[in-house]
């Protein structure tokens, strides 16, 4: 049974840090890596002093706390409290941390869920954010997407402001959005009405120069001309990422390296990606429990990943997609920075 009970007295015995910190905090399924980013980049732009937490990490647990985009030191981590769960712990740690170095505000990713998720013993927000809603984490969320939303909107406090996909038209005006994919049009309008809520008197000048200092590594980035590399978790984000597919590349030959761990639902994931004249690999990663690489090998007639090397050397378009925890097996980090330091 998940509670918050175990988080809740550490954070009492530290003098409860959360209470000093203003929150924005964002749930949902998919969307919500690329929502923090975006306005982590903007108010950090405006000259906030912007302290980041997100989950999952790609290459190290640092990534997951951020002061104005600088990762938390190694050493911090050993402060972590092995009482508590290993989010529940790194939870801690980072509104101690946040508190102690006394940023202005903190933009919060939920791990999972919302309602019982670690990051909800705060009293209250700057505003609540909730991105797109799907099948995830059925096994502890629910298992209708009533059920999930319920969850999700457990981080909604009395009296605060909320933006939520599915409420707004979806307008973003003369800002394009800084990440590229179909879907990230409706990221980028629920960071644009966040910002008329909460924080208006920042300039149309500075949003589009913060926008184009977004980073967010593995969401649908072009690492090199002929190589995509997209963390696509669930059905939804793999939707989304052929939705994307076919919109910047239509005409394109497909290379699949597909992976994901056995307690997703990998075959309506790869229902939603492969193609019958798609070239399809599937890679069993170093993470522990990745799985159904068998299935699917078998019903979409896929081969064995070894190395990017060995793929044949053509004009297809190479998709590296799945799990978060696979990208690490396959792509130096400093080719994705690098790729992202160009783009800005």
């Amino acid at each position: 049974m998940y509670n918050l009970e175990k988080i809740t007295a550490a954070l009492e015995r530290l003098g409860n840090p959360q209470d000093s910190l203003g929150c924005i905090h964002v749930a949902g399924t998919n969307g919500k890596g690329s929502v923090c980013a975006m306005l982590a980049a903007v108010l950090q732009q405006a000259g906030y002093k912007v302290g980041l937490y997100t989950s999952p990490h790609i290459y190290d647990y640092t990534e997951r706390i951020k002061i104005n985009g600088v990762p938390i030191a190694k050493e911090e981590l050993s402060r972590i409290d092995p009482e508590l769960s290993e989010f529940e712990a790194l939870t801690v740690l980072m509104f101690q941390y946040f508190a102690q170095n006394k940023v202005d505000v903190v933009v919060l990713e939920t791990g999972l869920g919302g309602r019982l998720d670690a990051t909800n013993v705060i009293k209250s927000n700057l505003c609540a954010v909730l991105t797109r809603i799907d099948y995830d984490h059925t096994e502890r969320l629910g298992t209708t997407l009533e059920e999930i939303t319920r969850e999700k909107e457990g981080i909604i406090k009395p009296g605060c402001p909320v933006v939520r996909s599915g409420k707004l038209k979806m307008e973003t005006g003369k800002f394009l959005p800084p990440l590229k994919g179909a879907h990230q049009k409706e990221n980028l309008a629920l960071v644009l009405e966040v910002i008329k809520k909460i924080f208006p008197q920042i300039p149309d000048e500075t949003i589009a120069a913060g926008l184009k200092k977004t980073c967010h590594l593995a969401r649908f980035q072009q690492v090199r001309e002929n190589l995509i590399v997209d963390a696509c978790h669930n059905p939804g984000g793999a939707a989304a990422l052929r939705e994307s597919l076919d919109e910047c590349f239509p005409d394109r030959a497909r290379r699949f390296v597909f992976g994901c761990l056995a307690n997703k639902d990998y075959e309506k994931m790869a229902s939603a990606l492969f193609r019958p004249e798609d070239d399809i690999y599937f890679y069993e990663f170093s993470h522990r429990d990745p799985g159904g690489k068998s299935v699917l090998s078998r019903r979409f007639n896929g081969k064995k990943f070894r190395s990017l090397q060995e793929l044949p050397k053509d004009d297809a378009l190479v998709i590296v997609c799945g799990s978060i925890y696979m990208i690490k097996d396959i792509i130096p980090k400093q080719t994705l920075l690098n790729r992202e330091l160009s783009r800005q």
